[in-house]
């Protein structure tokens, strides 16, 4: 290899080094609080708070549902009926204390003289806690996680009304636990045929048929109905075959 070959060969692979360094270069914050570190702590009281004054209670049904739904809407009244079945039942109510469906549900707890939960969250917008909570058992969240965990952990089935993104995440959040067995197995019910049955066609068609990202019996997981005794026949049936003083626990122990 001639001189120049050598000089030629070293400036290629200082210009690629230069390449690579550039290519390393790290974005940066534009900020970064210090007391992030002891966000922590606040986690941890969240918590506490939470499984002392859940623990202390009856076994659970938890029922999502669209803050912006109005008392006049025949959700709003459904879940009002449904709430007060799940009493007739034996169950408590866990919503996320706010208004529309979360206030029906509390509503119709409330009024059957059942145990009534709300676990509110701290919001810029729309978020207020219902009149029909025990203000004993209204407990309030900084964080979104901590609070799914008190949704979750105390549930002993989960009933989900139309509602938004809030909504939708809380039930797959649910499904996701359930399937890779993280929680206990329990009654996952949509109720409103019309609002829901496009979804699950949708993710049995996309999700199942084309893609295979999901296994044709995690479908059974899910329950459509408009009937509030149904959503009762589905849950009594569930813990008739399993023994009620055997199987209502914590869905799971941290």
């Amino acid at each position: 290899m001639s001189l120049n070959d050598h000089k030629i060969k070293g400036m290629t692979e200082d210009h690629q080094d230069q390449g690579k360094t550039k290519l390393r270069e790290m974005k940066k914050w534009s900020e970064l609080k210090g007391e992030d570190s002891w966000t922590m702590f606040k986690v941890i009281a969240e918590l506490v708070h939470g499984f002392e004054t859940l623990n202390r209670l009856s076994p659970c049904i938890s029922i999502f549902g669209s803050a912006r739904t109005k008392p006049d809407h025949p959700y709003y009244q459904l879940a009002v009926e449904i709430a007060r079945r799940c009493v007739d039942e034996g169950f408590g109510v866990i919503t996320g204390a706010g208004p529309g469906i979360m206030e029906a549900a509390n509503k119709g707890a409330y009024t059957q003289g059942g145990l009534s939960v709300g676990l509110n969250i701290s919001l810029p917008f729309e978020q207020f806690h219902n009149p029909y909570i025990d203000p004993s058992k209204n407990l309030s969240h900084r964080y979104f996680f901590v609070r799914k965990v008190m949704f979750v952990k105390y549930a002993q089935a989960f009933i989900v009304l139309p509602g938004g993104f809030g909504t939708l995440d809380e039930l797959f959040e649910v499904l996701t636990l359930i399937q890779t067995k993280k929680i206990s197995r329990v009654p996952v019910i949509l109720v409103g045929k019309d609002h829901w049955t496009g979804l699950k066609n949708w993710i049995y068609e996309a999700m199942i048929e084309k893609a295979s990202y999901v296994s044709p019996p995690d479908m059974d997981l899910l329950h459509i109905t408009d009937d509030p005794e149904e959503v009762i026949s589905v849950i009594s049936k569930f813990y008739d075959e399993r023994d009620y003083t055997h199987s209502l626990k914590p869905n799971y122990e941290l």
